[in-house]
């Protein structure tokens, strides 16, 4: 009978089968009362879940960094609930977790109002306080399928369809409600305390366009109300901070519906462009990479060789000329790989870096699009390696030596990485994915770069490592990766000589370490609050005059700082110091130059940085020398 090992390692031994609920009672009361699962070999179970063989488990409580999905897939339930004993005749689809919280997906004959919302809430709670018991049942699929439409659910009936016959499906029951899930959840209602519903929103049934519009209503939970303060909070800070809204108020950049999905880039936005362009490309060089540009649109034929038009046709701009079919890149990679199928290469020429800032299009649905975050048309500083499979260990820790130097330079401190490793469907053997695995794996470990390995989650191509930036609101930003390809080089018939005369596909490793220009920027604007450093700023300083007598000393200023390279700009209108000083400060002018009598007389400007703080009066030299300092640090 089971020996059930404990996180502490100690030894729980029972002559019979014995629930998890059971195992925490035996520990403790206190801890039978705050659990909320289990977790078994790392799977988390209900507490109803039975052992009757030897494994390792822990008891998840709130303190457990796991008790959040459990919480909010519970949570999501209580939703569905509330809003089928209020509604009945909503039918019920999807409700899954996801970051923050959850959602559910409701067929309704009306819209639902933010009045509704309340009273859904309202009746969440009132749920919660009747601690109605959940518990899981199994069901043969066809059964369950004849229960969800006795009862008039037509999408939990197509949902189980879909899965294989003669499998058994698992449902949840709390009071008169029952749901499809694989679970787990929570033992009772009642430990859902801390929730709030946050808004509404549309979406097609199982994300297709073609199908019915659901109506979806959002929701977050937490372990407590310290927490969901805190939440609250930080959504708060990011709406000051919506890229969007920072974007117009700076004067940055544009979108319109004559384009949808595209950028209109303002003068001010694009300096900022430029600056970040000329930063990558300088560091590009300096690592080893030729900077490339190819076409932006390619022949079909192209694309069906590369596998990207049986896969991603869907998502691609399409035209035609001449009788001939073509497509608008969704992507780089077939382009450089032509690159260097135009010369014959040797194994000495390895590795090539071809690097690019190459502008794509992709055709995303246009529910998707937001901001700068998700577009149609972007900019991928994009390269690829062409390297040997004896190569691309040291290629993979010189990329990330690169990775870093630049996250750093824009004020990222905090990656979090993940190794990807095969999946079941690959291309390739498996002994060049043990060997491609490995120098991953290598690469990381001598570089001294913690990570978390995803198993079975590489592309069929190829394992990968993907870099996320943690933002100054703790949100994270998956932008780098590199990726290794042992398919699209055969496929496109890319060839070296080897050492021993022979033709062999070289490895591809395909990498981005910003991504999308577009998003990137977005994501600098919402981690600045439009702040940006002043190596970025698209306006460095800006002079004020107090009074007209100061306006001509005000221009030498201006023309001084302009001929050594500070983006300086004048605000010589007839209006108060004060006033002009405020309107400057919102607009996130990193340094502010005030000029009177004094100044003018002493040769000097007095100085108000970013913060609001007075520098204090300094000559031109001292303040040039200040900016270029701070403009080299990148600080």
């Amino acid at each position: 009978m089971p020996n059930i090992t404990l996180p502490d390692g100690s030894v729980k031994k029972y002559n019979q089968v014995v629930s998890i609920a059971d195992v925490a009672k035996d520990i403790g009361e206190g801890l039978a009362r705050a659990a909320l699962a289990g977790k078994i070999q790392d799977q988390l179970v209900d507490l109803s879940y039975e052992i009757a063989e030897d494994t390792n488990l822990s008891i998840i409580t709130s303190k457990s960094p796991e008790s959040l999905d459990v919480i909010r897939h519970s949570t999501a339930h209580l939703l569905a609930q509330a809003v089928k004993t209020i509604f009945p005749d909503v039918q019920v689809t999807i409700g899954p977790v996801i970051e923050d919280g959850f959602y559910y997906d409701f067929s309704y004959k009306r819209p639902f109002t933010p009045e509704d919302l309340a009273q859904i809430e309202k009746k969440m709670n009132e749920l919660a306080k009747q601690n109605l018991e959940i518990n899981r049942k199994v069901m043969q699929r066809q059964a369950a399928i004849d229960y969800f439409e006795s009862i008039g659910e037509k999408y939990k009936s197509e949902i189980i369809s879909s899965i294989p016959e003669g499998e058994e499906v698992s449902l949840y029951e709390q009071g008169d409600f029952t749901d499809l899930c694989r679970g787990p959840h929570v033992p009772s209602t009642g430990k859902l305390k801390v929730f709030k519903l946050m808004k509404l929103a549309g979406a097609y049934w199982r994300g297709d366009s073609k199908n019915e519009m659901l109506q979806r209503i959002y929701g977050t939970a937490w372990n407590n109300k310290d927490e969901l303060k805190d939440y609250l909070k930080r959504l708060e800070e990011a709406e000051k901070r919506d890229h969007r809204k920072l974007g117009k108020l700076l004067d940055l950049f544009h979108m319109q519906d004559t384009s949808p999905g595209m950028v209109f880039w303002h003068a001010k936005g694009w300096s900022i462009w430029l600056e970040i362009e000329n930063y990558l490309r300088q560091k590009s060089l300096d690592y080893g990479y030729d900077e490339i540009k190819t076409p932006t649109v390619l022949d079909k034929e192209l694309w069906k060789s590369s596998g990207h038009w049986d896969n991603y046709h869907e998502n691609m701009f399409t035209t035609a000329s001449e009788n001939r079919e073509y497509a608008v890149k969704p992507m780089n990679c077939p382009g450089h790989v032509q690159i260097f199928n135009n010369s014959l290469h040797s194994y000495r020429d390895l590795p090539l870096r071809l690097a690019e800032f190459g502008s794509c299009h992709r055709n995303e649905p246009s529910g998707a699009l937001h901001g700068l975050l998700r577009v149609r048309g972007f900019t991928q500083d994009d390269a690829h390696i062409f390297c040997t499979e004896e190569q691309i260990k040291s290629e993979v820790k010189d990329f990330s030596k690169m990775l870093y130097e630049v996250y750093s330079a824009f004020g990222f401190d905090n990656v979090l990485v993940m190794l990807s490793t095969r999946p079941e469907k690959r291309v390739g053997t498996d002994d060049i994915w043990e060997k491609a695995e490995l120098a991953l794996e290598d690469a990381l470990k001598e570089t001294g770069i913690e990570y978390t390995l995803q198993e079975g989650e590489g592309a069929f191509y190829g394992p990968k490592i993907e870099y996320s930036l943690k933002d100054s609101l703790g949100r994270i930003w998956q932008c780098g990766t590199i990726q290794l390809d042992f398919n699209l080089p055969e496929r496109l018939g890319a060839e070296y000589i080897s050492e021993d005369n022979s033709r062999k596909n070289p490895v591809m490793l395909h990498r981005a370490i910003v991504g999308s220009m577009e998003r990137f920027i977005g994501i600098l604007i919402e981690h600045y609050a439009g702040f940006m450093p002043l190596w970025l700023s698209p306006v460095q300083a800006i002079v004020l005059n107090i009074a007209d007598a100061h306006s001509d000393y005000a221009k030498e200023v201006t023309e001084s700082l302009r001929q050594n390279n500070i983006r300086c700009n004048s605000d010589l209108r007839n209006e108060k110091i004060t006033y002009k000083i405020r309107e400057h400060s919102i607009q996130r002018v990193p340094y502010i130059l005030v000029v009177g009598d004094r100044e003018k007389e002493t040769s000097q400007v007095s100085v108000r940085n970013q913060k609001g703080e007075d520098l204090g009066s300094m000559s031109l030299d001292a303040l040039l020398k200040n900016l270029n300092k701070e403009i080299s640090d990148k600080s």
